[in-house]
């Protein structure tokens, strides 16, 4: 396949749609108008006020990815490259975001920091979270470490699980059977199986919800070979949730989960060490308990989130390990708005995270930090702060942003300009300091500086387009040769992001976004400088809608880790399909999808399987 003229053609179809859709408007679409966004500022505001590059995943767009990953789903969105959500199940997650790497994003749960210690990159494996159980997901792109901390230099992604019922007993089944196949062996064997249940809802003061999800994966070998054995995957999650209003001034909430997943790798056995059929076996479990409580006053409100993360982790291959970490985290705040255009919120931030070396090792993060927000009456926006990082190992370092906009309201909706200067702090992790392999105790710490400016054009009439110029430089940033070191020169990263929401006309959605990311200086493996996602998505009607979703990835530089040569990867393009139909009261729902519809053979990973031409069968039942 010619990758130019698919792109082209695409991008043409987009087109023409647009310009048929200019000729009936949806007056629906206005509530994409009043889209409210939370994570770049902590309050709700307005898209219109929020001078930050937000993406928000709603809970109408997870319902329609039912059957796919976390992963899967982020990896549509601009910006963002999360490789390996395409290979075999169970395949290590790489989150490329803004030319940067697993280390400088920040996963946040209910508000709440959740990473592993004893990983790396210092990051939460995706693989463990089970998307039914999430409501929402906003991701910010940009440095964000002044009100989130350590490692929020590239994004931040902001998962929000999914809200008790306001009825006494509510109960959903979720159920999905699917083909798990390569581009060479189309037999259309059932060999993926999720199931999700839970129960929630609402008595007199006391919300509750429990959970549990399983997912069994099987069909695909890691590695691409000729006589290829299977590598299945298999996880499960409970995850339970209780909150009291004690008055209306006074909730509490408490939270435990326990997630876990078995996966088989292929790994470089002796006395070859070139990839290939192993029978290596990874193994993490993750067990987290939390408490939220929250007081309101007046015009403001005092929040403590605190939670406790334990993972233990284990490799078994000829180069095995075993891993043991615990973080305490605990996020205290007062948020305060002062007449609707002035909001504060001034908080302290503590981290204690702990792992399992040749003996047990540790660090603290103690941060004070500020943040404001000015929304005038004029036109102008501006959301500044600052947060002191008071770091066990590296004394303390200051970080800050500045973020203004400016809206100028059209009669159809608005025009926005924005800019941002935003720097942030990574200190090395614990793997890197004191781990078992190439450790380095002499590390200094990262650091980032972004900037970006960018246009948006947001409308009554259904359209939405926005377009950002971002530029990174990192210092310090730290590498693996023989061991791990602080590379001798800075990184620089630039890059373009275009989006495009067209909802013109009644039942029809259009999205499409353009990546274009290019590195200045410095080395990436895997990132491409061009990535395009298309998405149609048409209600036929009340109770049934179809989507057509399209995505190129350029190509990109690897490595061959046996003969460490370099290798370019090619360009490729895919093609996913969606079904749904709601029955009985839109109690319940039919759905079934076919993903890499044209079986585009490709590579994410030199010499690791991707999935070919796979379909999804599915029922989903809420109560």
């Amino acid at each position: 396949m010619n990758k130019k003229a698919s792109v082209f053609g695409m991008l043409c179809c987009g087109i023409s749609l647009f310009g048929f859709a200019q000729q009936q408007a949806d007056s629906t679409s206005v509530e994409q108008l009043d889209e409210v966004v939370v994570s770049d500022s902590r309050f709700k505001l307005k898209r219109e006020h929020s001078g930050k590059t937000v993406i928000k995943i709603s809970k109408q767009e997870i319902e329609k990815s039912q059957g796919k990953t976390i992963a899967e789903l982020i990896n549509t969105k601009s910006g963002i490259v999360v490789n390996g959500s395409r290979s075999v199940e169970g395949q290590n997650i790489s989150s490329f975001i803004r030319g940067g790497n697993n280390r400088q994003v920040l996963v946040l749960i209910d508000g709440v920091q959740v990473n592993d210690p004893s990983m790396v990159s210092n990051e939460l494996d995706l693989r463990l979270l089970d998307l039914n159980t999430i409501e929402s997901i906003e991701i910010i792109k940009g440095a964000a470490s002044t009100l989130y901390g350590n490692a929020a230099a590239t994004a931040v992604i902001n998962i929000t699980t999914k809200k008790s019922s306001k009825e006494s007993i509510s109960g959903n089944f979720l159920t999905v059977v699917g083909t798990n196949q390569d581009q060479d062996n189309l037999n259309y064997n059932a060999a993926s199986f999720t199931n999700s249940v839970s129960i929630n809802g609402t008595l007199n003061k006391l919300t509750y919800l429990a959970s549990f999800g399983n997912r069994y994966v099987d069909g695909l070998s890691a590695a691409k070979s000729d006589t290829p054995e299977k590598d299945p995957f298999s996880r499960f999650n409970t995850n339970a949730r209780l909150g009291y209003k004690i008055n209306d001034a006074f909730n509490i909430t408490a939270f435990a989960s326990y997630d876990k997943f078995k996966a088989d790798i292929d790994g470089y056995p002796a006395p070859t060490y070139t990839f290939a059929d192993t029978n290596d076996e990874y193994l993490s479990e993750q067990k987290r308990v939390g408490l939220s409580p929250e007081f309101k006053y007046g015009n403001g409100s005092i929040q403590v989130n605190a939670a406790f993360t334990e993972i233990d982790r284990e490799t078994i291959s000829t180069f095995g390990s075993a891993h043991k970490a615990k973080s305490y985290i605990v996020d205290a705040f007062n948020k305060y708005v002062f007449d609707d255009t002035f909001y504060t919120i001034v908080g302290l931030n503590y981290g204690d995270y702990r792992s399992q070396f040749s003996k047990e090792e540790s660090f603290t993060n103690t941060d004070p930090y500020v943040n404001m927000v000015y929304v005038s009456d004029f036109g102008l926006n501006l959301n500044v702060g600052g947060r002191l990082n008071i770091h066990s190992e590296y004394g303390t370092h200051l970080v800050y942003s500045a973020n203004p906009s400016y809206s100028i309201a059209l009669d159809e909706g608005y025009a926005k300009v924005f800019g941002s200067y935003a720097t942030s702090f990574i200190a090395p992790n614990l793997s890197q300091l004191f781990g078992y392999y190439g450790a380095n105790p002499d590390l200094e710490p990262e650091e980032n500086r972004t900037i970006e400016g960018g246009l948006e054009y947001n409308t009554k009439k259904g359209v939405r387009l926005s377009g950002v110029y971002f530029n990174r430089k990192e210092e310090n940033t730290i590498i693996y040769t023989t061991g791990y070191e602080n590379a001798a020169a800075d990184a620089r990263v630039h890059g373009v992001e275009l989006e495009a929401q067209l909802d013109l006309v009644k039942d029809l959605s259009i999205s499409a976004n353009y990546t274009f990311t290019e590195l200045k200086d410095g080395v990436r493996l895997r990132l491409p400088k061009h990535k395009v996602n298309v998405g149609l998505g048409y209600n036929f009607c009340k109770n049934t809608f179809a989507s057509l979703n399209y995505q190129f990835v350029g190509s990109r530089a690897d490595m061959n880790f046996s003969t460490y040569e370099d290798v370019e990867l090619s360009s490729f393009s895919l093609v996913d399909l969606y079904f749904s139909q709601k029955l009985v009261k839109n109690k319940v729902k039919l759905f079934a999808s076919i993903t890499n519809l044209l079986n585009e053979d490709y590579f994410e990973i030199l010499g690791y399987t991707t999935k070919g031409r796979n379909v999804n069968l599915g029922l989903n039942i809420n109560l």
